[in-house]
């Protein structure tokens, strides 16, 4: 792995592949939430959630029992807080809402969260942000539409739905965080979801290498140093050893 040499600034893409191993279904996987049930993607566009509470609902419902909450980080999600805790310079840019990475061990301010958090219920009126239990414990005691205590409007998980555009601040930082690197890993993301997708291509036009680590194939596999097809427990564990171990910056031959 040529490429893990002398690099000391890394940025992670993550998607839901990352998580798999924790328990957490992904969603376009062959056996993710939306293949095995494609009515169930209708609950995560916004103005279909705003406008039927039938979907609304399903979609708390769903939540309310979600692995998500009693899932654990697993080797990959350890593997990248390890290469921080060593010295190099970590950013996690994540399209997952899980949680997961700073539960293995990185520091909040290092994992940019693109899509949103289930950890936090925001209230579409007054914007209003609680935590997410206190609105589940609601659900599960039979409110299936939940409203705001103050404003009386709809409730929602802190997460970006299809038809809402990401927090153009964090964009803005993903954007800024993903050309400084010298090294862009992108994990367990099919890379069709736009525009975090496009980070690889602006992290190699900035000059870093791209490296994918993912199952199935992506619209930026053209564009990678190496394309990973292992398991991800596997090989993102084996990926931070190369670059822990070659970390020191490559000397530059004498004149």
């Amino acid at each position: 792995m040529e490429w893990t040499r002398g690099i000391t600034r890394v940025a992670v893409l993550t998607g839901a592949g990352i998580s798999t191993d924790s328990g957490v279904p992904d969603y376009r996987g062959p056996d993710g939430i939306w293949t095995r049930d494609p009515a169930a993607a209708q609950a995560f566009t916004y103005d279909r959630f705003l406008s039927d509470p039938v979907l609304r609902a399903r979609f708390w419902d769903t939540y309310a029992g979600h692995a998500a909450w009693l899932a654990e980080p697993n080797a990959a999600h350890r593997a990248l807080a390890e290469l921080d805790r060593s010295g190099t310079a970590v950013r996690v840019l994540t399209q997952n809402v899980d949680g997961l990475h700073q539960r293995a061990g990185l520091p909040a301010r290092k994992v940019l969260e693109l899509h949103g958090t289930i950890r936090e219920v925001r209230c579409t009126g007054c914007g209003v942000r609680t935590a997410t239990e206190r609105t589940l414990l609601r659900v599960r005691m039979g409110d299936s539409d939940p409203r705001c205590d103050g404003c009386g409007a709809i409730l929602k998980l802190a997460v970006v739905l299809f038809g809402e555009h990401l927090d153009p601040r964090v964009l803005d930082q993903a954007r800024q965080i993903a050309a400084a690197s010298q090294l862009l890993l992108a994990v367990g993301s099919s890379l069709l979801v736009e525009p975090a997708a496009s980070l690889c291509s602006m992290a190699v036009h900035a000059g870093a290498r791209l490296v994918i680590v993912n199952r199935d194939e992506t619209p930026y596999d053209d564009l990678a140093d190496e394309v990973v097809r292992e398991p991800i427990g596997e090989a993102l564990p084996r990926i931070v050893a190369a670059l822990r171990a070659n970390r020191k910056p490559t000397p530059t031959p004498a004149e």
